[in-house]
């Protein structure tokens, strides 16, 4: 008996998860309690000396600016653990440069370098440990046990939004009554017994050491597939591939007028495009020089990478919750709320809290009933399909959020309360896109680039961001604000409804293409690794 539910994936859990689910919960502690009051600290403190009228606009560019750093950096920590020091010395050494991080937001609180150098080290800290864990995660699991995975993603996705909901909650008030060196100083405490508590499960955990060097490499077949050469034909590819290799060189000249950051991640996003495409054209020519199955691993990483392409725009709608969506509450009236004769006031930051609080009753809820029902009547809530509806989800949650800002432009004053019902349909897309991305991730990527692959995905949300940074710096075009005046609607609402309309046509396009995409299962075949 034992024997048929290993065959079938359903073996007993590792017994070292619950090292790496606890270690989750308190990093996101930290990471979220400087994150989401980061914009309302910038605007009321260490802003005070740019023009009040464009200090919102400042703290949002600034915070943009940061989760782009977050969220670039999984390329560099993926890139060291797959291929040097292994997932686990990776995650625990950046992890030690992410306590120094918040060390010095608690120190230099009033100190714009120091302040900034902390959140450099933050997002050098968090961002390359960022795809390690969820990939760690994975390699404790094989086949005997894989059908145990979903399960355990969707516990870790749970704990991370249990750190967070209370340090949304706690945090704003700790910024308010304690001032910012505490508010800073708690998140640094919970990311030092994130660390401790990791290296705690040490000598329990799987360790998949790093792949060798390989003639086999992604790397390598893709550059023989580019540079091959067949009697009577072109290499279209390669022509690609250097189109956008130059499109990413006239990207970085126009730093001093984009700016650096933007002008940088577009130049990768026009580097990876032109690789990824051109190798598509072109792959096939790498079959003889390599074996089949490299070349099939090629394809699949390129699989891959379009379906994290086309989640980017969901995280240009989710991780404005924390910039656009603050800075609209701060505009709006905030009731006193009575429960159990207590009395409070919620602050615009607190209603982040809301976020992580519906994401820890979704997840059970849809995996108990929503799925379950939606099998029972033939629609097989596979993954793709589920980040499809989430999109669309994070779309309508824009449209309702357009609405509000709508009719406060008209002069109707709107509780802080309005925002709940965007938050919900927000955090519906969350459950659906950002939990599933992470064992989807995980499962679709060979063997040798899981950390790497890991870090692609999250690179999508550096994507996102640099999509909310080019709309922003956009509108202060006088051409464009004339056009948006046309309309009859203010900036912020037309760029509201500017991205509920981008996010509802990638989700017709990722349906079209999901219904085209074949899974694959790239788990470890057995569990003895040393």
């Amino acid at each position: 008996m034992a024997n048929a539910t290993h065959e079938a994936g359903y073996g007993p859990l590792p017994r070292q998860i619950p090292y790496i689910i606890a270690n989750e919960g308190a990093e996101r502690f930290s990471f979220y309690g400087m994150r989401n009051i980061l914009t309302p600290f910038l605007i009321s403190t260490l802003l005070l000396f740019v023009p009040l009228e464009d200090r919102a606009g400042e703290a949002k560019h600034v915070f943009h600016t940061f989760v782009i750093g977050v969220y670039f950096f999984p390329l560099l920590g993926g890139f060291l653990a797959d291929r040097f020091f292994g997932k686990y010395n990776t995650i625990f050494w950046l992890s030690l440069v992410y306590v120094i991080g918040h060390a010095c937001l608690a120190i230099f609180e009033d100190n714009l370098t120091g302040f900034y150098c902390g959140l450099f080290l933050i997002a050098l800290g968090a961002g390359g440990i960022k795809p390690l864990v969820a990939a760690f995660v994975g390699d404790q699991f094989d086949h005997t046990n894989k059908k145990r995975a979903k399960v355990v993603y969707d516990a870790f996705y749970w704990i991370i939004n249990f750190g967070s909901f209370f340090a949304s909650l706690l945090m704003p008030l700790f910024l308010k009554n304690y001032g910012p060196a505490v508010a800073f100083g708690i998140p640094g405490l919970l990311m030092a017994l994130a660390l401790l508590i990791f290296w705690m499960g040490n000598r329990k955990y799987v360790h998949v050491p790093p792949a060798p060097p390989s003639p086999d490499s992604l790397t390598r077949v893709s550059r023989t597939a580019l540079l091959a050469k067949q009697p009577g034909q072109g290499r279209p590819g390669l022509v690609v591939a250097g189109l956008g290799a130059a499109g990413a060189v006239a990207s970085l000249l126009m730093s001093f007028s984009w700016g650096f950051v933007i002008a940088a991640c577009t130049a990768l996003v026009l580097l990876l495009a032109g690789w990824g495409i051109g190798t598509a054209m072109q792959l096939e020519r790498a079959r003889g020089h390599h074996p089949d199955a490299a070349v099939e691993g090629v394809r699949a990483v390129l699989r891959i990478l379009v379906v994290f392409a086309l989640v980017t725009p969901f995280w240009s709608l989710f991780d404005q919750k924390a910039s656009t969506w603050i800075v609209q509450a701060n505009t709006m009236t905030s009731p006193v709320i009575n429960l159990l004769d207590w009395e409070f006031q919620l602050l615009p930051a607190q209603m982040q809290a809301v976020n992580p609080a519906l994401v820890m009753l979704l997840i059970p809820f849809n995996n108990l009933v929503i799925f379950p029902l939606l099998s029972k009547l033939g629609l097989e809530p596979t993954a793709l399909r589920r980040m499809t509806a989430g999109i669309a989800f994070s779309a309508f949650s824009w449209l309702v959020i357009g609405w509000i800002q709508v009719s406060m432009d008209a002069g109707t004053p709107m509780s802080i309360l309005w925002q709940l019902a965007p938050y919900a349909l927000l955090t519906m897309g969350e459950v659906l896109v950002s939990a599933t991305g992470l064992e989807f991730a995980y499962s679709q990527a060979p063997a040798s680039m899981k950390g790497s692959i890991m870090s692609f995905w999250t690179l999508a949300v550096t994507v996102g961001n640099l999509w909310v940074l080019i709309v922003n710096a956009s509108v202060k075009n006088d051409a464009v604000l004339g056009h948006i005046g046309e309309t009859g609607l203010s900036v912020i609402a037309f760029q509201m409804f500017f991205f509920a309309a981008f996010a509802m046509l990638t989700a017709l396009a990722f349906g079209l293409y999901a219904r085209r995409y074949k899974m694959v299962d790239n788990y470890r075949a057995s569990a003895a690794v040393a």
